[in-house]
């Protein structure tokens, strides 16, 4: 099926899952929406979300998606079963990947880093009742990290320095995993790493979000049949430069477009 992927977020973060998903699914089509003006939607009411990832939706639907991708963890968690309940397209939604590194902590002491409406979502709590209860969990909002990033500040003082205030606590308290809640922040893996050491290890979701998607393209015998590469459009309501610049090794697949919505 020749149709597009879609694929949203609440800015440009959620090109690290489009990443996972072009490399697994190199012959699809994408179309991928950057909501910049609105990030982060981690600091928005539920209401809120659902409002921007009805938009969301409806532009994709209305460029001829035959999937959506919800690469926000926060709009996964507030929004994905409203999303699936008014609309007959599949949609794969991200959340948090607590589940392995409950079940690979060897110090009973993981952390993780997201949003503060991720956190606070009823999806999130019920998954870490459901797999993380009989473990000490760490919760940190990283609050200012995707506005920085949406800035172009990934590698600024100012973001190195927000990085240590949001992990300190979780290295006091001896954790050996750490799970990034939010797409935004696989970017900053080196520089998290070089904070916690080799001995915790980062967990996010970009794979296993990739592989969902190819499994639902099959089971609604929706895959692209082609040996041709896919065709790669980017629309992003503000300047386009950071998305520019964050898909630099790629700029000569893709189109990018400042679009109004």
């Amino acid at each position: 099926m020749q149709s597009p992927i879609g694929i949203f977020d609440s800015g440009i973060g959620g090109t690290s899952i489009w990443k996972e998903i072009t490399a697994l699914l190199p012959y699809e089509n994408t179309i991928y929406l950057a909501d910049s003006i609105n990030a982060p939607y981690g600091e928005k009411s539920p209401e809120k979300i659902i409002e921007f990832c009805i938009k969301n939706t409806e532009l994709l639907l209305d460029k001829g998606c035959k999937l959506i991708v919800v690469a926000c963890n926060t709009a996964t968690t507030n929004a994905i079963e409203f999303l699936r309940e008014t609309y007959d397209v599949p949609f794969i939604g991200i959340e948090p990947a607590i589940k392995p590194a409950a079940l690979k902590t060897q110090t009973n002491n993981v952390g993780i880093l997201a949003t503060k409406g991720t956190l606070s979502s009823a999806l999130f709590s019920k998954t870490s009742e459901l797999f993380a209860a009989n473990i000490e969990v760490t919760e940190q909002v990283g609050k200012g990290l995707v506005q920085l990033i949406e800035r172009g500040k990934l590698h600024s003082d100012e973001m190195s320095k927000l990085l240590k205030k949001h992990l300190n606590p979780m290295l006091v308290n001896n954790i050996d995993y750490l799970v990034l809640g939010c797409t935004h922040y696989p970017y900053l893996i080196p520089q998290i790493q070089n904070i916690v050491g080799d001995k915790v290890k980062i967990i996010d979701s970009g794979l296993a979000v990739a592989k969902q998607t190819k499994a639902i393209l099959e089971q609604y015998q929706l895959a692209k049949i082609s040996s041709q590469k896919g065709e790669l459009h980017f629309y992003i309501n503000t300047d386009v430069t950071v998305l520019e610049t964050i898909l630099a090794e790629v700029k000569s697949k893709i189109t990018i477009q400042k679009l109004e919505f």
